[in-house]
């Protein structure tokens, strides 16, 4: 009796730990891919429409991801699309565990030395970035398209689960956008923006021409959004003079 009783529970387990894994990858899926449909999760992961559901109404219960409504392309009237996306909890629970310490520290370090003092904090922050992206980028080539998935790549490796989109512009109008949805200093990034600012320029001096920040996490986006000229020549960025007329989005 005691063996049954045993191997119940152990079969319990197993499936307790099955949807669990399960979960995660519809998380991961979320984090990678939103805004999403259920449908499409469902594709994504050849799971059922039940099986989705049931694992986005835990996370969304959890309020680790929530519902955006998006319009449907061409569509005039009707419901917006359901479209599911990291809530600012959910990405704060993949990031630094020390946040309350390193916001603390940042206030301490504003009220001693000012505005200065953080954003030259978040500039050498950065460059450990740019020095351990640099070999990999320039190893693309002279192809600004090129080094802005080369920098995807290597985002992505790091955890920032990054993507470039081509516009389909041409001539000095043609661009990628780079997007990343993960982003470990969020919750610092909304209080202080020059974390945002001091990867952009990271950026834009790694693959070579002035670029634009769209949207951040910080700001509320689902993801953050760079916009990355290709069909320009290089500018000096690429020799590694700082760079002074890429722009960062702000919202009103």
């Amino acid at each position: 009796m005691g063996n049954i009783t045993g191997s119940r529970s152990a079969a319990h387990t197993t499936a307790a730990e099955a949807e669990d894994r399960t979960r995660d990858r519809v998380l991961g899926a979320v984090l990678e891919h939103g805004p999403v449909s259920a449908a499409e999760l469902g594709n994504l992961l050849g799971l059922t429409p039940a099986a989705v559901r049931r694992h986005l109404d835990h996370l969304s219960r959890q309020g680790i991801i929530e519902v955006k409504r998006v319009a449907k392309a061409g569509a005039r009237a009707g419901r917006p699309a359901r479209r599911y996306v990291l809530s600012k909890r959910g990405q704060s629970s993949l990031g630094d565990d020390y946040l309350e310490i390193a916001r603390t520290a940042l206030k301490q370090l504003e009220q001693l030395g000012g505005e200065a003092a953080v954003a030259e904090y978040a500039r050498k922050r950065f460059s450990t970035m740019r020095e351990k992206y640099r070999p990999e980028v320039d190893a693309a080539g002279n192809d600004v398209a090129s080094r802005a998935q080369a920098l995807s790549e290597a985002l992505s490796r790091d955890g920032f689960v990054a993507s470039t989109t081509t516009l389909g512009l041409k001539g000095p109008l043609a661009a990628v956008q780079l997007c990343q949805g993960h982003c470990p200093v969020q919750e610092l990034a909304a209080e202080f923006p020059v974390f945002c600012d001091a990867e952009t320029e990271v950026f834009a001096e790694l693959v070579g021409v002035d670029v634009r920040r769209l949207s951040t996490l910080a700001s509320g986006g689902h993801v953050c959004t760079t916009h990355i000229p290709t069909g320009r020549p290089r500018t000096v960025a690429a020799l590694g003079t700082e760079v002074t007329n890429h722009q960062q989005e702000r919202p009103l």
